[in-house]
């Protein structure tokens, strides 16, 4: 039988744009299909931008699909989508009509659970620890996106090996993908290692565009890497994505586990619930199998017992992650130590804690669940 236009549609629609997830058919990106005499199938697709990078990966993608139609050939052209054709995209997307942008992740039937992850100090491995949850949760499956808020100090892009820009698609920005974790970071827009020198009002302008703007999709996570402290983007947080938990990460020592807990204790400003607390660097392990604990021990469950009494609430010890090259060395190369060497001492200890944020069941409060009064 000859190929026809709805055989060749039908095969389209099996192929994803591979920003945005959703079929092309679906995006509107379909803008002709025309079967020849000879069996010779003519496909015009139209990118939202014309320096889609994706731009070759759909070639492939499409080609592909329309030989599995039964065409005889391929003749693909690419075209881009005017301004309404965009708009229209973005309000399918978004599922609202000439409204701002707002945060889906504070829509009452939003089901993404979101952690930040934060610290009293710097040098705490707090990034090495996002990227790699991040990264562990992609892994078993799950969609994740990591928004980088330490707008000052930021290293997630360098951490997960991003080394792509957003594209942006009207006002709305589509984040690049790194081991199959959705990314948005500050460094992704200052050229080289340029500081960005910006107080309270420009940071809580970014957080709040990186919430509302990006299209994020349908996270099952979404992890924020705060700046270390307890200021602006710390409140940001609070008052922006109120429904985040937050995720406390300290080193043994005094020094650190003091500071850690006042960054924990914010949670009674911000009326932020502490899901818990992880301690890094916890030992070296060593070529005999004993322990050398280079920053001495016990400040993790010190955090987590003052923060109990402190908040009124139980705030578990939930793990203590092994000094270990690989974690480091995963970090310079941007593979992720939970992929790099998944049998690593700290890697078996990030996966199994990924997992178990994963499966920590969501609250009720704020929830439309979906009864009325007979």
């Amino acid at each position: 039988m000859p190929v026809t236009p709805d055989d060749v549609r039908a095969q389209l629609a099996t192929v994803e744009d591979p920003e945005l997830h959703r079929p092309i058919t679906e995006l509107g990106m379909v803008d002709r299909v025309e079967v020849g005499a000879d069996g010779v199938v003519d496909v015009r697709v139209l990118l939202t931008t014309a320096a889609c990078p994706m731009r070759e990966r759909l070639s492939t993608d499409v080609t592909a699909a329309v030989r599995r139609s039964g065409a005889a050939g391929v003749r693909l052209a690419f075209g881009e989508m005017n301004a309404e054709q965009r708009r229209a995209l973005t309000t399918s997307l978004r599922g609202t009509t000439g409204a701002a942008p707002t945060i889906p992740f504070n829509d009452p039937g939003n089901l993404t659970r979101v952690y930040a992850v934060a610290s009293g100090k710097g040098g705490v491995g707090k990034s090495s620890v996002t990227v790699n949850l991040a990264a562990a949760m992609a892994a078993d499956g799950l969609a994740v996106g990591v928004l980088d808020a330490d707008v000052h100090g930021f290293s997630v892009p360098k951490l997960l090996g991003v080394t792509g820009r957003p594209t942006r698609v009207d006002d709305m920005m589509i984040p690049p993908v790194s081991h199959g974790v959705r990314v948005i970071s500050i460094g992704m827009f200052v050229p080289g290692n340029e500081p960005v020198a910006w107080r309270g009002p420009m940071l809580h302008r970014a957080l709040q565009q990186f919430a509302s703007e990006v299209f994020w999709g349908d996270l099952d996570v979404l992890l924020l890497d705060l700046p270390p402290g307890t200021g602006d983007i710390a409140i940001s947080v609070g008052q922006l994505l109120p429904r985040a938990e937050v995720l406390v990460v300290t080193t043994p020592q005094t020094a650190a586990s003091e500071v850690a807990e006042r960054a924990g204790a914010v949670a009674v400003q911000t009326e932020q619930r502490v899901a818990g607390v992880v301690e890094n660097m916890s030992w070296l392990p060593l070529p005999d199998g004993s322990r050398l604990e280079v920053f001495g021990s016990g400040g993790g469950q010190v955090v987590a017992r003052n923060l109990t009494e402190r908040l009124g609430q139980d705030v578990p010890l939930l793990a203590q992650v092994p000094m270990d090259v690989a974690l480091r060395e995963g970090g310079d190369e941007g593979l992720p130590v939970v992929l790099r060497d998944p049998d690593s001492p700290a890697a078996v200890v990030l996966r199994d804690l990924a997992r178990s944020l994963a499966r920590r069941p969501r609250g009720l409060a704020g929830r439309r669940l979906g009864v009325s009064v007979a």
